[in-house]
């Protein structure tokens, strides 16, 4: 920790020890939020992926686009995931609101949804939901996935549950959301792209911790949102159902609670977190004894396994001088035709090996900030109040280690919500 040693001198021979002191958690989590609104919600009110240290990024273009650079997935550019991390943050802002009442919370959360219902609309394919938007402010690439529409449809829910649409956002939002659940019910819960080279991509249905809670959540949610009893029958029905080559009930899958994604590195909570919001969702809306505790249970175990990432911070200097570069078109020399998802795929994990040689800062603040930011409100999520007090140390030096405008990613969002959660709790 040379860097941090140097930091020390300088201060003390410049007598301003002043400057070491540390930020509170709650100066910290407002730090994050100044930042994620200088920096990262871009001109559609999408969360970027990241930016230089001044806010610039490189927009793909309409032909970037058209000819699926550097792949169809999208994946390394720079607006790859707006309604992933739109529907993720807003349960920050959503929470903050029901304990301030501060509108101005309210109108940010508001310019999130409006992102969420733009990119429901810009392809041309009933039920897709568009990563980012190109220059032209029109163009988008084809293939979304199950992990942008999970988020999209929790941060409508949770816009409504927590009582901050208005009468007429309500009705249109709940508008919205029963417009997309009904095609995903269509497709057999499936996602739609908007084009070649596949039809899908993602699935609700996969009897595995990717697909159960997500589809546990949207039938139930459809049954709070619109009163219909039909959907609380097809929920039940899908819980108790045998599915995978276990014969497990689904609600087996929920008791035991977040399985990092295989071949994602031994950590893996930025992409686990969206079966963790599904469960605190159910968690939420479950009256039935039984069913409300193996949802807690599961969302215990989710923690337990997350918190194991909060030490990653000792790892992450944050006076690190790594090149980081905007320059996603180094990926295109990976480029090759894609006629297929596995294709896009294939590009897609060799663009990101050329990116990661380019830039190695970037891998840098995936592993370590990223993992834990994610793994902190993973375990804030748990409703077992014992338990994340005895994680709230290790949380908050997760919320304070960081400095955030020297952050290339925007990914420590989530300790906004991190933070938000356990005043929650407090207040509760």
């Amino acid at each position: 920790m040379l860097s941090r040693t140097l930091l020390i001198a300088s201060c003390i021979f410049t007598g301003h020890l002043a400057c070491l002191q540390a930020d509170t958690p709650a100066q910290a989590a407002q730090k994050a939020h100044d930042e994620i609104w200088k920096r990262f919600v871009d001109e559609h009110n999408l969360v970027l992926d990241y930016t230089d240290l001044d806010g610039k990024i490189i927009r793909p273009t309409a032909e970037d686009c058209k000819e699926l650079k550097p792949s169809a997935l999208s994946w390394g550019v720079p607006n790859e995931d707006g309604p992933m991390f739109n529907g993720l943050y807003l349960d920050a802002l959503c929470t903050r609101w029901k304990l301030t009442r501060d509108e101005a919370i309210r109108a940010k959360a508001r310019r999130l949804i409006d992102g969420l219902l733009l990119v429901s609309t810009i392809g041309k394919t009933p039920g897709f939901i568009a990563r980012g938007i190109a220059t032209d402010g029109k163009s988008t690439y084809p293939m979304g996935s199950n992990d942008q529409t999970t988020p999209w449809l929790y941060g409508i829910w949770r816009y409504i549950t927590d009582g901050l649409a208005t009468p007429e956002e309500k009705t249109q939002l709940t508008a919205a959301f029963v417009e997309q659940i009904t095609i995903l019910d269509q497709t057999g819960w499936k996602m739609p792209t908007d084009g070649p080279p596949s039809k899908y991509r993602g699935d609700f249905a996969k009897p595995t911790w990717e697909g159960v809670p997500r589809l546990l959540f949207v039938m139930k949610a459809m049954h709070q949102l619109t009163g219909d009893e039909s959907w609380q029958q097809r929920y039940l029905a899908a819980a108790n159902e045998k599915v995978g080559k276990g014969e497990r009930p689904r609600i087996d899958f929920c008791r035991e609670g977040m399985v990092f994604d295989p071949g994602q590195g031994p950590r893996h909570s930025w992409t686990g977190s969206e079966g963790v919001i599904c469960l605190r969702a159910l968690w939420e809306m479950e009256k039935d004894p039984a069913l409300h505790a193996i949802y807690a249970e599961g969302l215990l175990h989710s923690a337990e396994l997350s918190a194991q990432s909060l030490p990653l911070i000792e790892k992450f200097d944050v006076h690190g001088t790594e090149r980081f570069s905007i320059d996603w078109r180094v990926m295109n020399a990976a480029w090759k035709p894609q006629l297929s998802e596995q294709d896009a795929v294939d590009v897609a994990k060799a663009g990101l090996r050329l990116q990661g040689q380019d830039s190695p800062r970037l891998h840098i603040e995936k592993n370590y900030l990223r993992e834990p930011c994610f793994a902190a409100w993973v375990v804030t999520l748990c409703p077992d109040r014992d338990y994340v007090q005895s994680q709230r140390s290790a949380i908050e030096k997760v919320i304070t280690h960081y400095q955030f405008d020297k952050a290339h990613l925007s990914q420590f969002f989530p300790v906004e919500s991190a933070w938000w959660r356990l005043q929650e709790m407090e207040a509760k």
